[in-house]
């Protein structure tokens, strides 16, 4: 277990209207430009500026961009003291050809709301082992058009401040009942397994992890899944979420092979949280300690995602 991890989570301060929100693209480069546009858009229809590089829409094969130009954007935009917050503009590949690059000591030095998910996982992954920074798992730039209003709503809600301490989402399936605490954890499924044996790779255990993926066939997750628990990777959880399987046809398969994994353990084990490569995709807080109540059903926030004023 990392230092960090036994440290105090790291807050950045909430956004406010009129604050400005970045965009920045770390991995896959943008492929529709009305995504773009859209979420520009809904953005500052929520009351915040936007900003962005004249080259947000460079391309280098497919990455947005060589590694250098990819960092020294997150870099510059991590810098600058009108920046308060940033969206990653899409996910795809790319973040883990980025850590070797990345000046932790700046982000720990000036704490700021960053959000994405998928490729993004890496980041945030990355980042709270470094520097324990609560990041935001949650709808990217060229997801937003596309993400029902109630996530939207919570997005908007979770970086100002203004979120329900508790969420009870509708369809959640609890495959093992009880009671769970520690600090949620996670993401892309895929994308952190490539982070297993690098020097970034966050230890999980005493975590309540969430896990999500996207058009990977039902073999490919479960190999996966094995693989992560041969390599001692899923040893100590306190409680496991599974998000949207989306593309990855009949969930049950999956479902099925979580429980026999963890057929010895006794903590929750909860299915079918509307987090993931879907419209409905509710922001998640990535470092900070929460409580799955089963019987409930219920994620309860048990600190701050954000500093308030």
């Amino acid at each position: 277990m990392s230092a960090i991890s036994k440290t105090e989570p790291l807050l950045a301060p909430r956004l406010e209207k009129g604050d400005t929100i970045a965009v920045a693209a770390p991995a896959g480069p943008v492929l529709k430009e009305a995504d773009f546009t859209a979420g520009v858009r809904l953005l500052r229809e929520a009351g915040f500026e936007v900003r962005f590089s004249r080259e947000i829409m460079r391309r280098e094969g497919y990455l947005a961009g060589t590694d250098r130009e990819r960092a020294e954007e997150l870099r510059e935009l991590w810098a600058d003291p009108e920046v308060k917050g940033l969206i990653a503009a899409r996910g795809g590949y790319g973040c883990l050809r980025l850590l070797p690059l990345l000046e932790m000591d700046l982000i720990r030095r000036h704490p700021k709301i960053f959000v994405g998910f998928s490729d993004i996982s890496v980041l945030h992954a990355a980042i709270g082992r470094e520097t324990g920074l609560v990041t935001f798992h949650g709808p990217m730039l060229t997801t937003l058009a596309k993400t029902d209003r109630p996530s939207l709503e919570a997005f908007v809600e979770m970086l100002t401040g203004r979120h329900p301490e508790t969420v009870k989402p509708a369809g959640l399936e609890v495959l093992k009942p009880g009671t769970a605490r520690g600090r949620l954890l996670g993401g892309n499924l895929a994308s952190l397994v490539h982070l297993v044996g690098t020097p970034w790779e966050q230890p999980w255990a005493g975590a309540v992890l969430f896990l999500e993926d996207v058009c990977e066939a039902p073999y490919r997750i479960d190999r996966m899944l094995t693989h992560l628990q041969a390599a001692g990777r899923l040893a100590g959880l306190a409680g496991l979420i599974l998000g949207t399987f989306e593309g990855c046809g009949d969930p049950e398969p999956i479902w099925k092979r979580v429980l026999e994994l963890f057929a010895g353990e006794s903590f929750p084990v909860w299915a079918n949280f509307p987090a993931g490569h879907s419209p409905n995709n509710r922001i998640l807080p990535l470092g900070l300690p929460v409580m799955m109540d089963s019987a409930r059903g219920v994620l309860e926030l048990a600190g701050q995602p954000v500093l308030a004023p």
